[in-house]
């Protein structure tokens, strides 16, 4: 009797021991799995993040700024789905896992409408390149040299070296002027003379300084006309092509110019005149 229980004593610790050593061996044999799925797509994220990366290096007319985004988000999905298999791999349920995910993201999504939709429109703008770094822009009612694009805003700096930050959003679904796209732009002047100056004489004086400057273009052809009869003057509407870089000191330079050669050559400049009718307290 005794060795009979002696035998079965032997037989349930001989039971334990293997389930106990069956039992690490699965854990064991799990957590490398599990090692080896973080392992394996820690690499492909991290390959197709260069990849992507690569994309955006071959062609230097394509923004780096969107390939660094879409790269980084490859690599995050990369990873999750392979956080989703190691999960699997401890026979973790992930449906409702994921269900969860996908309520808490939708909830973020909410939450942060407005940093997504910044976002979108800067995918937007890099992808359509409205404007580039260093161009003269007016956007979402500021007006500046373009210093930063981002996927959340543009830095602009003003004319008075003013630091702007218009959100990506304002920007893209408003009107965007780009000032710096082409090479050549139109310079228009008004310039005045009285009723009794010689008319000929004032068109010709305003022709000779204006296209006398080497920044004048000869094409597309100046415009130098009599446009109005106002109550004081006659106006002569002047436009005239320059080179983009050179429009607001060359409009500047011509007012001083065409006045000073107005005074010279006794040409009449008018401006509004007010009599004022004294009553004498007496009367």
């Amino acid at each position: 009797m005794e060795k009979l229980l002696s035998t079965e004593i032997w037989a349930g610790q001989t039971l334990a021991n293997v389930l106990t050593v069956d039992f690490f061996a699965g854990v064991m044999g799990n957590i490398l799995a599990a090692l080896l799925i973080l392992l394996a797509g820690m690499f492909v994220a991290g390959w197709a993040r260069k990849r992507i990366m690569a994309v955006g290096s071959r062609f230097e007319q394509l923004d780096n700024t969107l390939f660094n985004f879409l790269a980084n988000i490859t690599r995050y999905v990369i990873l999750g789905f392979a956080f989703l298999f190691v999960l699997n791999t401890f026979g973790i349920q992930t449906t409702s896992f994921v269900a969860v995910i996908g309520a808490a993201g939708l909830a973020v999504g909410l939450a942060l409408q407005g940093t997504l939709s910044n976002v979108a429109a800067g995918v937007m703008i890099i992808l359509f390149r409205p404007f580039k770094l260093g161009d003269f822009v007016e956007v979402g009612g500021q007006m500046g040299t373009v210093k930063d694009i981002s996927l959340n805003f543009i830095e602009l700096a003003t004319a008075a070296n003013v630091q702007v930050i218009v959100p990506n959003a304002q920007v893209w679904g408003n009107t965007i002027t780009n000032y710096s796209v082409y090479s050549t732009r139109r310079a228009e002047w008004l310039f005045g003379v009285g009723y009794g100056a010689d008319l000929k004489k004032a068109e010709a004086i305003i022709r000779r300084v204006v296209l006398e400057d080497p920044r004048a273009l000869a094409e597309p052809t100046p415009f130098i006309q009599v446009n109005n009869l106002g109550d004081f003057s006659v106006d002569f509407l002047v436009r005239v092509w320059c080179n983009s870089g050179d429009l607001f000191q060359f409009q500047a330079d011509m007012k001083r110019a065409v006045k000073e050669a107005f005074d010279a050559e006794g040409i009449d400049i008018p401006f509004p005149t007010q009599t004022v009718i004294r009553q004498d307290e007496t009367a």
